[in-house]
């Protein structure tokens, strides 16, 4: 299952690579295209925005996968283990809340967005909604499973304020 989680995540890595670049080449070319020969893509602003959109969500997915998100856990550092556990306990059930609230006005958004078009494109405005629905089940299934080795007692287990077993210890 790691291994195709791996693959899973350099796929999405590639994708958001080739996201980005195109996004440059598109608004960059749209600007030249404007200022040098008063023309331009008429597409490129609603591509590039569509794609801006899904590089933030699947970007915050694989932040939480390596838990880069910004987080506070100077409180956590000071508690004993099994408070610790206790809180990232209830924060993984918050998470989860807000999580399935995400879908679920997700989900609501892609139906609204089925009868929708954009403007220029007319692609279905659901391909935004969609870009928030599926990475926030595929962070929900990784917090549920983080959740699941906290209480199941696994070493692998991911509880903020816990120092990683192969960082170096500094005294200050």
């Amino acid at each position: 299952m790691k291994r195709f989680v791996d693959a899973l995540e350099t796929v999405t890595e590639w994708i958001m690579a080739l996201m980005l670049a195109t996004m440059v080449a598109l608004v960059f070319g749209n600007v030249v295209l404007r200022y040098v020969f008063h023309s331009g893509i008429v597409a490129a602003e609603e591509l590039a925005r569509l794609m801006f959109v899904w590089l933030v969500f699947l970007g915050a997915t694989l932040a939480l996968r390596h838990q880069q998100h910004l987080g506070l856990d100077f409180v956590q550092v000071r508690l004993p283990p099994k408070v610790r556990r206790a809180c990232a306990v209830v924060s993984h059930l918050l998470m989860l809340y807000a999580l399935w609230l995400f879908v679920e006005g997700s989900w609501v958004q892609l139906l609204i967005g089925m009868e929708t078009f954009s403007t220029v494109l007319r692609f279905p405005m659901a391909f935004y909604a969609a870009a928030g629905f599926f990475p926030a089940l595929a962070m929900g299934c990784m917090v549920l499973a983080n959740l699941w080795k906290i209480l199941a007692g696994e070493p692998g287990a991911r509880v903020p304020g816990d120092v990683p077993a192969n960082a170096a210890v500094t005294e200050h």
